[in-house]
């Protein structure tokens, strides 16, 4: 009985080692890297090699850990079989990377985590949280019921941010900006901006930076107030609306009621030389603006 247990204990240890994997493959130093995970995390790092390491935790129903590199593009990808989803085909990867490489990471039902990485991020999961460092390359992440958090160092990119269902906060990030999202609210604490534009179906809004010279910030929410503080000088023509909220505004203009009977009120005026515009529509909510 006792070399039985002994057996089977061994037995179960040898099919957990076998879940785990650790991968390695040669790779360009500024090449593509493809991951894909149906469910679990999946967190990439930057590092100096120029190497693909892939360290993962497999599920129990997982058929394959596919690690190949075609050229200048290396493939990770986590394979179930056919008709197989769910818990029991969740899986972690942890992915180091070259740090220049560009990333192509999808998702079902993962988290995605990305640090040091310098190159292009495209990041994208149904049911799960994007969360990434930026370094001066464009990146273009979405997450259909989840949060999405990136971090720039104020040097200028294009970033895209969306979410159906959740949060957007994005700091220290200049150049051109795009972030929506139907329901949660937008956050954008940045350097300065040529091109901003915020849109929320049901959501409140910040945005904290400056417009450049002859910039643009467009700003529209059905259901949600709107906060509103420029870094530094302003020169823009402003056009802000709002069918049922206040407005305050800090650069002296007062907002005017729309029709005798209707709630609606707006503002239009030029601060500095005009180069810029600043157009913000919102529904139903209070909208502040001010500088810095």
């Amino acid at each position: 009985m006792k070399t039985f247990l002994v057996t089977a204990l061994c037995l179960a240890s040898a099919v957990a080692i076998a879940d785990e994997e650790r991968r390695i493959v040669d790779a360009s130093p500024d090449g593509v890297v493809s991951i894909s995970n149906t469910a679990g995390t999946i967190e990439v790092n930057g590092w100096s090699r120029e190497q693909v390491e892939v360290l993962a935790d497999l599920g129990r129903n997982v058929e394959e850990l596919i690690v190949e590199r075609d050229g200048n593009e290396v493939t990770v990808k986590v394979k179930l079989p056919r008709g197989r989803q769910g818990r029991s085909g969740s899986s972690d990867l942890v992915v180091n990377v070259p740090e220049a490489s560009s990333l192509k990471v999808t998702g079902v039902s993962a988290d995605i985590k990305v640090r040091n990485v310098t190159g292009t991020q495209r990041l994208q999961t149904v049911s799960g949280d994007v969360d990434t460092v930026a370094f001066a390359a464009d990146i273009d992440a979405e997450s259909v019921s989840g949060d999405v958090e990136i971090e720039g160092d104020s040097r200028d990119m294009r970033t895209r941010a969306t979410s159906v269902s959740g949060d957007l906060e994005v700091s220290g990030l200049a150049g051109e900006i795009e972030v929506s999202s139907v329901s949660g609210d937008l956050t954008v604490v940045g350097s300065s901006f040529s091109r901003a534009a915020l849109n929320t179906t049901n959501g409140d809004m910040v945005f904290k930076a400056g417009l450049r010279d002859g910039g643009r910030l467009d700003v529209e929410t059905i259901n949600g107030d709107v906060d509103i503080d420029f870094k530094g000088s302003i020169s823009a023509r402003f056009d802000i609306e709002t069918f049922n909220g206040d407005i305050r505004n800090c650069f002296g203009p007062e907002a005017e009621r729309t029709s005798r009977y209707a709630p609606g009120r707006e503002l239009v005026f030029t601060e500095g030389d005009g180069s810029g515009r600043v157009i913000v529509r919102t529904l139903n909510g209070d909208l502040r603006m001010c500088r810095d």
